[in-house]
Parts: structure tokens; sequence; C-alpha cells
């Protein structure tokens, strides 16, 4: 595919209606050059007379949307209770059991401390694997949704 102003890349398509052009050089100062504004194509006649809410509505009621949900769904609940019972825990036993929080790992370092760097590391790994997860199981079928989308509306009243 073409570089269209070194900012295309293979996965990103040229008339993309997402993309805003003007946003490309706002951080240029006055007088430099940036890339050229991309023409926006003209909308196309509404599909069916059917207002843009009545294709939202349609499209949250497909199974392509509710396959995209269930799949965030999957990942997302079960991290979120593993991730809080393990924060619970950690509150828990730093209130019931001092002693074991406070007994020394290596020089100053106690335990509460290891546990403590524990939570951020899991908060990064989480994030990661969330971030894994929707780029291989829920990016590509919620973009062609909001292609379709995009094109149900596209000169639908809004």
């Amino acid at each position: 595919m073409e570089k269209e102003a070194g900012r295309e890349s293979a996965a990103t398509r040229l008339d993309d209606p997402w993309d805003d052009a003007l946003t490309s050089g706002w951080a240029e100062p006055d007088g430099a050059a940036g890339p050229a504004p991309v023409a926006v194509p003209a909308p196309a006649a509404p599909r069916g007379g059917h207002s843009a809410a009545d294709i939202y509505l349609e499209v949250q009621r497909s199974e392509a949307f509710q396959e995209v949900r269930r799949r965030y769904r999957r990942f997302v609940m079960p991290a979120t209770t593993a991730f809080f019972v393990w924060y619970l825990a950690y509150v828990v036993t730093a209130v019931t059991a001092p002693g074991l929080m406070a007994r020394p790992v290596a020089g100053a370092v106690n335990v509460a401390m290891v546990v403590g760097l524990g939570q951020f590391l899991t908060t990064f790994l989480l994030t990661g694997a969330y971030a894994r997860h929707a780029r291989l199981r829920r990016d590509r079928a919620a973009l062609d949704l909001r292609w379709e989308t995009q094109e149900m509306t596209r000169g639908a009243g809004r």
C-alpha cells in the first residue's frame, strides 16, 4: 500500500472516515509545510431511509457486535475479579497479619514491600495482557463493525 504523507500503514485504509488529516500537523510552527489535506468523500444517499439511531440499534443487536462484547467480557470479568481478589488479599493480610508483612526479606525490604511492588507489576502485566487480547481477539472484528456502521450511516440523518 502506498504511503500517504508518511502516515499510512498496510492496516489503515486511505479513505478512513475516522482519520482527521487536519490534526497531523497541529504541533508544527506556522508556515511549516504539513501533509496535504485528504479529501473526504461526499456522503452517499441514506440506506433505505433509516436514521443513524436505527442503524446503531441494528448493529448493536447484530451477532457480530454481540460476539465482540462476549470476547471482551470473557477477558475482563475474570481478570478484574482475579486482580480484585489479589488486592483484597494484600489489604486483609496487611491488617490481620502485620507480623508476617513486617518480616524482613532483604535488608530494610519486608514482605509488605515485595507484595506491594507485586501489585504494581501485576497491573502492568494485566495491562499488557489486555492489550494483547484486544489486538488478537477483538480489534479486527470491531474494526469491521466500525466500517460497516460507517458505511450504513453515511448520509443518514444524525
